[in-house]
């Protein structure tokens, strides 16, 4: 759902970059997600369309995200290390869904401080939860290990971002814009499949009925 309201609402944006006011539409490697949440895009026109889509994409976003990793912590009760690190990482997980919900309820053009806080710390906290459940996996005899692997990867990408938007370079320069914007859309799309790859393998694995010591499959109601 992201992807697609994100994707409509990209086409409906009137048009303008940082560097760049008069850009037409969209530019896909130098416009920010939060762009299509403005209240006036970069060309200085009214974005009602696109912002009530972002505002919406991203709400849902960071509203299941939380619940992901809420639900997630429910696999890690063998051990009390297990379920302690889990548990830190639900927390985490879900600081940093609410601060992807704070990112939507925040245009930048209107209330800058607070958006840059909200994406500092959504990503931070991101970045926390899921080095928190790699460890988690690793601990928990049952859960398939692999599934490690996934975070981990994802926690390497995130990292690299988490640098990238302080110290990385500035969104005052094409270059630097160019960056910035497209690190942001890899570490976007990387967070869904992730996440996406994650409930999955939960799921098979909850239906599997190892998710817990003498635990049935699960019936999945639809």
């Amino acid at each position: 759902m992201f992807v697609v309201l994100t994707a409509i609402a990209m086409l409906f944006y009137p048009g303008g970059t940082t560097a760049d006011p008069e850009a037409p539409r969209y530019l896909f490697f130098q416009n920010f997600f939060s762009d299509l949440g403005l209240t006036e895009a970069k060309s200085g026109e009214i974005n009602t369309v696109s912002a009530v889509l972002f505002i919406i994409a991203l709400s849902l976003a960071g509203g299941i995200l939380a619940l992901f990793f809420t639900a997630f912590a429910q696999f890690f009760g063998g051990s009390f290390r297990g379920k302690l690190v889990s548990r830190l990482g639900a927390v985490a997980g879900v600081i940093s869904g609410i601060c992807f919900v704070g990112i939507a309820a925040t245009p930048a053009n209107l209330h800058g401080w607070a958006h840059g806080v909200f994406v500092d710390w959504a990503f931070r906290m991101f970045l926390l939860a899921a080095l928190l459940y790699t460890a988690a996996i690793l601990i928990e005899r049952q859960y398939p290990k692999q599934m490690a692997i996934v975070f981990a990867m994802f926690a390497l990408l995130l990292a690299a971002y988490v640098v990238l938007i302080t110290i990385g370079p500035s969104t005052e320069t094409d270059n630097g814009l160019t960056i910035q914007a497209t690190g942001q859309k890899i570490i976007v799309y990387a967070a869904i499949v992730a996440i996406f790859t994650q409930a999955w393998a939960a799921l098979r694995f909850a239906r599997s009925g190892a998710a817990m010591p003498g635990a049935k499959p699960v019936e999945i109601v639809r």
